[in-house]
């Protein structure tokens, strides 16, 4: 068995990430209000809510599990209509703003994840 180079393996599993956050924000091109905004769900999950639902996983557990919490307030996730809430976006959530959230939420993983070696343990509440 061949010895796994860390650094290599970081970066192999960061460049996914960034690849499929970029696939993520992809299906909102040339998308209307309506169709980014249209429940695809009997939970009334639409595109944008699973972009917003990103954001605060994303946060959470390249945030918080860390010890690197978010700056920004997250839903609580022990209140279920909190962290359901998250699955859509609200009329006054503009795309903009969600989208914008996500990218700010990157920002910060990406310094958790420059921050940190490949191997280092979290806690999940």
């Amino acid at each position: 068995m061949l010895p796994i180079n860390d650094d290599a393996a970081k970066a192999h599993l960061y460049d996914y990430l960034k690849h499929e956050r970029e696939a993520v924000l992809a299906k909102l091109d040339g998308l209307s209000e309506y169709d980014v905004r249209r429940p695809l769900t009997v939970t009334e999950t639409n595109l944008l809510g699973l972009v917003k639902h990103l954001a605060t996983w994303e946060a959470r557990y390249l945030g918080e599990v860390f010890h690197r919490p978010f700056p920004e307030p997250l839903p609580r996730w022990d209140i279920e209509a909190e962290r359901l809430a998250d699955m859509w976006a609200t009329e006054n959530e503009s795309r903009s703003a969600v989208v914008d959230r996500y990218r700010r939420v990157w920002d910060h993983s990406d310094a958790t994840v420059a921050a940190l070696a490949l191997d280092a343990t979290g806690r999940v509440a």
